[in-house]
């Protein structure tokens, strides 16, 4: 009965478990593509655009009309109490009288219109907000370009590794046969021990390798669903091929195209900065401008001995009044001075520092072009020695197989098939690795 009880809450909890996993399969454009909306830093790269124009209508708000109320109460529990003359009350010359002044409860109750109507400092905060917004705005394209560079190369890690696992399960297949071979040949006692060895030594390194790259799958399934902004746990096939992802990343004339420094992200965001600091000297040199505001109010007062504010017969005496203020700066012992000074300092470091990031962008995209140009040349190279390691290895399997040739050198024909191989595999994810790297300098989308 406990059996029966334990089954159905077993395969229930396999269809929930079931239920929570999600399944993706993602080509390489729609893993990019899903990245850019569900990657963590994606998400609140875009909360900062959004931030950016709250802080926009903040700034904005504050020259427009401004409207507060208040209520204040006064409980006098103690009066205040003065001396007047004593002959006001009928008293004798020269004497006085103490007499308490005010009622006990007091209430006012207000409200009050401001404007402002000119400040030099509030119109350089009005071009500071969107240029606040302009520098959010480019760096969320900044961390979509570095998103898009991460999700290739994650998910050609994770091809790099799957393609691992299944030319090293045929090279174990293909030497497990050699092994059994040449152990019956051992036996009938046509060839020495040590070529048996030799085999099984070449074997264990291939365990080796092949169970290291099988945990290594997995960590590299598991780097890019966090790079995509998907759960751990969730089921992901990729849909693309190394081989089809590589030839359509083969475009030497890409690599030919003119490199415009101004459409760069960082040379862009180097702008921002130096906007931001030819509008903190402006503000510096606004401060020197007077400013002006006006506010309207109007408030009515209620004075009672008792707390009896709430009574029809209560008396509330009314107020109203206009006030305009003028502030003009006019002496502050060179302080202002000083910050514009600060202010000037600090906009030619930013001019150095568009400069410096122009040359810089120069400098990296010459090195990304000659590392891809590299990379599809290295490729080539690549794929031809693999071709040549594939037929010396298999004359040496068979010189081997028939006693033409040591057990060493099928070993080293072997060995060299081995490293033909991954080098091959590993120029393949270098061609789609440094084209990403390119059109991330490049801006491209």
């Amino acid at each position: 009965m406990k059996k029966l009880f334990l089954i159905p809450l077993f395969v229930f909890a396999l269809t929930a478990k079931s239920q929570e996993q999600k399944r993706y399969n993602f080509s390489l454009e729609q893993a990019i593509a899903h990245a850019l909306t569900n990657n963590y830093t994606a998400i609140n790269a875009g909360r900062d655009i959004e931030a950016s124009k709250e802080k926009k209508w903040e700034t904005t708000a504050m020259g427009l009309p401004q409207i507060s109320g208040s209520v204040d109460y006064t409980n006098n529990f103690v009066l205040q109490k003065s001396v007047v003359p004593a002959e006001f009350f009928g008293g004798n010359p020269g004497e006085y009288a103490t007499v308490a002044f005010g009622t006990k409860h007091n209430m006012t109750a207000r409200a009050t219109l401001s404007q402002l109507i000119f400040d030099g400092s509030y119109i350089v905060a009005l071009q500071a907000s969107k240029t606040y917004m302009k520098y959010y705005e480019n760096a969320k394209q900044k961390t979509d370009f570095e998103i898009k560079e991460a999700v290739i190369n994650s998910y050609g890690n994770v091809l790099l590794a799957e393609e691992s696992i299944t030319i090293l399960e045929k090279n174990k297949a293909t030497l497990e046969k050699t092994l059994s071979d040449t152990k019956a040949t051992f036996k009938n006692g046509l060839i020495e021990e040590e070529s048996v060895e030799q085999l099984e030594i070449t074997l264990t390194s291939i365990n080796s390798t092949l169970n290291y790259n099988k945990r290594l799958v997995d960590v590299a399934y598991k780097m890019l669903k966090m790079t995509l902004g998907v759960e751990i746990n969730d089921d992901l096939k990729l849909t693309d091929k190394l081989d089809n992802l590589t030839i359509s990343n083969l475009d030497m004339a890409f690599s030919q195209s003119e490199f415009a420094v101004s459409q760069n992200v960082n040379y862009q965001i180097a702008q921002n900065f130096q906007e931001q600091r030819e509008l903190e000297l402006k503000l510096q040199k606004s401060k020197a401008l007077p400013s002006l505001s006006a506010n309207l109010n109007y408030g009515t007062n209620a004075y009672k001995d008792e707390f009896q504010f709430f009574t029809q017969n209560q008396n509330w005496f009314n107020y109203s009044n206009l006030g305009v203020s003028l502030n003009v700066p006019i002496f502050s012992s060179l302080a202002r001075s000083s910050r514009t000074q600060q202010a000037k300092i600090a906009l030619d470091q930013a001019k150095t520092q568009l400069t410096e990031t122009e040359q810089k962008l120069k400098l990296q995209y010459a090195a990304a072009k000659t590392d891809y140009e590299f990379s599809v040349e290295e490729y080539t190279t690549a794929k031809n020695n693999l071709n040549l390691a594939e037929r010396i290895e298999k004359k040496q399997q068979i010189k081997f197989t028939e006693g033409l040739s040591s057990s060493f050198d099928y070993n080293d024909a072997q060995r060299q098939l081995y490293s033909a191989q991954q080098k091959y595999l590993q120029s393949m994810v270098d061609v789609i690795n440094k084209k990403a790297a390119l059109e991330k300098v490049i801006n491209k989308q």
